[in-house]
């Protein structure tokens, strides 16, 4: 994911990784990591350069490196401690899978026309500002190449997303345990084909992926694709 000084990731997926050190067999985008499409929607993947932004723990980036014949996976996060856990977990993959700790919209803005597909699971579309995140990605795709996104349809709770580019304010904790917040955006269908139609990306697609199962803490999921013109 990508964050700002201090680092809000410390905890994120640290017990998991204790205990769940397997790459992946399966790709998931829906909210609960259990259902829905897999990484067909990013087409064939062989001998593609492919980035994840936000990759976290990089376990969407492994399976893919693994199972799907890319030329390389760039698995992105700002985080030091998702950096850490990420290069525990599969840094014997390289060069297959590159682990990148750097801030997505400074390592797109360097890569212009570098990557054939950009992803990201609920990572870096939900926690960077879009307005500036999807130029960058825009620019580092090469013609022709394609962005899919995965980011939640409402907030936790059902609160309904929002109709204009607003993030909100959500409890995180520093490394230290002490709380805090982070910026998240959460927006309506509608106002992501904007800023993707600003950032002139074309051949945008949504669909919504409903919850499997109730609760306070499951939501749908949209999942977004969309195209730079060749």
């Amino acid at each position: 994911m990508t964050t700002s000084t201090p680092d809000l990731w410390h905890h994120y997926g640290r017990t998991r990784a204790t205990t769940d050190r397997a790459v992946p067999e399966t790709f998931h985008w829906d909210w609960s990591q259990s259902g829905g499409p897999g990484a067909e929607v990013l087409g064939d993947l062989t001998g593609l350069r492919v980035a994840d932004l936000g990759a976290g723990a990089g376990r969407h980036a492994a399976h893919l490196a693994t199972h799907q014949r890319p030329e390389r996976v760039d698995a992105i996060d700002a985080s030091a401690a998702q950096h850490a856990i990420a290069t525990g977990l599969y840094g014997h993959l390289t060069p297959r899978l590159r682990l990148v700790q750097a801030d997505v919209v400074t390592h797109l803005r360097s890569a212009p026309n570098g990557y054939d597909m950009l992803y990201s699971v609920f990572g870096a579309l939900d926690f960077t500002d879009p307005q500036h995140l999807l130029p960058a990605a825009a620019a580092a795709l090469r013609p022709g190449g394609r962005l899919a996104f995965a980011t939640l349809a409402h907030y936790l709770g059902g609160e309904p997303a929002e109709t204009d580019v607003t993030h909100a304010d959500i409890p995180a904790k520093r490394s230290d345990g002490q709380p805090t917040t982070m910026r998240r955006w959460v927006l309506q269908e509608q106002v992501w084909t904007k800023l993707l139609s600003e950032a002139r990306l074309t051949d945008i697609t949504t669909d919504l992926l409903p919850a499997l199962s109730e609760g306070p803490r499951t939501a749908d999921t949209l999942l977004v694709t969309a195209s730079r013109r060749t």
